[in-house]
């Protein structure tokens, strides 16, 4: 029974990924039942443990579903309520089971989690690579941004991202197999592929806070090494598919053989980065290369590194917002990275907005979209603030927020204490932290879950 809730908890949001992330409200529910399934088996299989810091990480977020549940009575929005409510709950049962069935097995959590990453991201990125044998629905909201089988660019770099900083942990792990070193090395390859072709700032903001914090956590030489190896062959990839036309429009003439030049490099990359990795561990083994601790200053330099990376966001869209709001180049175009513009800070100050004209209660789960028609300056539809912190202190008000850092709290201060033990499930926690800051990713579960369940195994970690 533990080993068939384990299984479900690893491999669930990567499977709910392909059902438009989970977005919608029937694979959520099935998704749900999932994950309370998966703790009642758990909790038949175990006995006893001692809670520790799993009490306000699992009570925090289990009163702020009650208190959503609650705000239904006064947010203008039932349906949207009753999503807050559902999304929510799925959360609570993949939190509670992944604490409980993890416990003794979360060795295993940053390897299965990081494989599954692959395979999702490697489902997108073949649709590129291989357009004959693998056709994927495009999107007009997309413009060509890699968003499949998520159906959100943002949130599909975001996932390609924090899957390279567990593959970059593994491949820095010398507790690992070489085999699996070198393979973690290899999938660093794709992934970086599919952060770049998300063309998201975001996730590629959150990527550097990922592998800084990873770096503040873990500061050896095979850690610095193997972040080194896996940002290059990520690099390699996005720098060939900056070049070749079809890696932005992806459709129109010669794409196919444009995909074709894209795989022989990508394979290439997959290659070059596993040699390089295991002559790496094989160096490190023999001693021809420096195995010990970095100097001192490096955890605090990559604090304050990953500290202005994830304030980055909010300060350029409030640089672009001082004068005349400028909306960066449309799709994929690597004209985006070089632009700062933006319309998060109007989704940003109509939740401010909100938040004050009732702050202690804010208008109901639900309730931003109806706040964002009152406050908006611009004529765009608009269903979410962008930003889970913004529109909790919207739609549920000081209480809500309180509940939100109780829960975000518990689990930042267990992903710190198991930094020794888990340092790549830390730090994808980080890079979760800071793009859900500036997305909605709380809104799609397939992503969401994965941070709930590296939360579930930092918190499986304490005595």
């Amino acid at each position: 029974m533990l080993l068939l809730a384990r299984a479900c908890l690893l491999l669930g949001p990567f499977v709910l990924a392909f059902f438009s992330g989970g977005y919608f409200t029937g694979p959520r529910l099935v998704a749900g039942v999932v994950a309370w399934s998966c703790l009642a088996l758990a909790l038949l299989a175990r006995r006893g443990g001692r809670p520790s810091l799993a009490v306000p990480a699992i009570g925090g977020l289990a009163l702020l579903c009650a208190w959503t549940a609650l705000s239904a009575a006064w947010s203008p929005s039932g349906s949207g309520a009753a999503d807050s409510l559902e999304r929510g709950l799925l959360y609570l049962g993949a939190l509670s089971a992944a604490y409980v069935a993890l416990r003794g097995a979360v060795r295993w959590v940053e390897p299965a989690l990081a494989l599954g990453t692959v395979v999702v991201i490697g489902y997108g990125v073949a649709g590129r690579v291989l357009p004959d044998l693998v056709e994927l629905s495009r999107t007009r909201s997309a413009g060509g941004r890699l968003d499949q089988p998520l159906t959100y660019w943002n949130a599909t770099g975001a996932l390609a991202a924090l899957g390279l900083v567990l593959c970059a942990r593994l491949a820095g792990d010398r507790s690992r197999p070489l085999a699996m070193r070198a393979a973690a090395a290899a999938a660093s390859a794709p992934l970086g592929l599919g952060v770049y072709l998300s063309f998201s700032r975001g996730a590629l903001t959150a990527l550097g806070v990922g592998l800084v914090v990873l770096l503040a956590l873990e500061p050896t030489w095979p850690q610095l090494r193997a972040g080194a190896i896996a940002l290059e062959a990520g690099a390699i990839c996005a720098g060939v598919a900056s070049l070749l036309p079809a890696g932005e429009a992806a459709e129109g003439d010669g794409f196919a053989t444009q995909g074709a030049v894209l795989l022989v490099v990508l394979l290439a990359a997959m290659a070059g980065a596993a040699a390089l990795q295991a002559w790496s561990a094989r160096a490190e083994d023999d001693g021809m290369t420096r195995t010990g601790p970095l100097p001192r200053r490096v955890p605090r330099i990559a604090v304050v590194v990953a500290a202005v990376l994830a304030v980055a966001p909010f300060a350029a869209a409030a640089v672009d917002d001082s004068e005349t709001p400028s909306d960066p180049a449309f799709g994929a175009t690597a004209e985006r990275f070089g632009s700062v513009g933006s319309r998060r800070f109007d989704y940003w100050e109509a939740a401010l907005a909100g938040f004050a004209s009732d702050p202690v209660v804010g208008r109901g789960a639900g309730a931003y979209q109806a706040i964002w028609l009152e406050e908006r300056d611009v004529r765009e539809r608009v269903v979410d603030a962008h930003s889970l912190e913004l529109e909790t202190a919207a739609e549920l008000g000081l209480v809500g927020l309180a509940l939100l850092a109780l829960f975000l709290g518990g689990v930042a201060v267990a992903a710190r204490r198991a930094g020794p033990q888990l340092p790549g499930a830390a730090a994808a926690l980080a890079l979760y932290g800071a793009h859900s800051a500036i997305d909605w990713d709380w809104e799609l579960p397939a992503l969401t879950l994965v941070a709930v369940v590296l939360a579930g195994a930092v918190l499986a970690t304490e005595r």
